[in-house]
């Protein structure tokens, strides 16, 4: 079996299957000669396919970008290791602005508006909200097309208008450390444990497919958790399983959770 076959049978197995071709793809005709390749906007996943392609590849790097440090949306870039070559990203950012006093506009809002002009939500990355408008990074092609088209989110009239991707403000998460004890590294135990819900709404959120590992959709409630994992729970935030502390003499495990909201 090739190094190709290995890897795209691994990520099939996990549902990926089709942006790991993509991806693999990309490499092979960075391989071929391609000064490098660069990936849409996914989820931080995309970063973890292309460190698992490198890893068979060792004459490939890889790079990262999402428009601003510790950007949740990124894109991936290979290229020949040991080149040093200028990679173009075409991230740009603009910023969509309206006048308050008619309505409270939402993230929901503003993805559901680029969505409905057709765009696949691969173009953007992170929708960043402010007060009175919201930042998005978007490929650059991308700005004029949504200074022309995008007019209106949620009955609300807006403008819109490229800015510096310095001038980008992410919002500032809090960190909320949770230590507690679990009957075992279930997804819905430590889930329930971290986000502060009983076992049976968490299990009712995982049933939902509300809930993601490592931006994944949860297998299910028993679904096993390590050190590292990155769980979310729509409309509660995130955590990550940041240690497992051992087990008592009663068969408790420890576990240190840090929750952002």
């Amino acid at each position: 079996m090739s190094e190709r076959e290995k890897i795209s049978r691994y990520f099939a197995a996990q549902g990926q299957g089709e942006l790991a071709e993509r991806l693999l793809d990309m490499a092979e005709r960075v391989r071929a000669g391609r000064p490098f390749g660069v990936s849409d906007f996914h989820t931080p996943l995309v970063g973890q396919i292309a460190t698992t392609i490198r890893a068979h590849y060792p004459d490939l790097e890889t790079a990262e970008n999402g428009g601003y440090p510790g950007a949740e949306r990124i894109k991936v870039a290979f290229f020949s290791a040991g080149r040093e070559v200028p990679i173009e990203w075409d991230i740009a950012a603009v910023r969509i602005t309206w006048d308050p006093r008619f309505r409270l506009i939402g993230h929901r809002d503003v993805l559901g508006s680029l969505l409905g002009l057709g765009l696949e939500r691969e173009v953007f990355g992170d929708i960043l909200m402010q007060a009175d408008s919201a930042q998005v990074v978007v490929d650059r092609p991308l700005v004029s097309f949504l200074e022309q088209e995008l007019t209106k989110v949620s009955a609300v009239g807006v403008r819109v208008a490229e800015m510096p991707l310095e001038e980008l403000k992410p919002k500032e998460e809090k960190l909320k450390e949770v230590r507690a004890t679990v009957a075992s590294l279930r997804l819905d135990t430590v889930g329930a444990a971290g986000f502060g819900l009983s076992r049976a709404k968490m299990t009712d959120a995982i049933r939902a497919e509300r809930v993601q590992v490592n931006w994944q959709r949860a297998k299910g409630p028993a679904q096993t958790v390590a050190q590292g994992d990155v769980i979310s729970l729509r409309g509660r935030g995130r955590m990550i399983v940041a240690e497992v502390l051992g087990t008592s003499r009663k068969g408790r495990i420890a576990v240190r959770l840090e929750r952002y909201q």
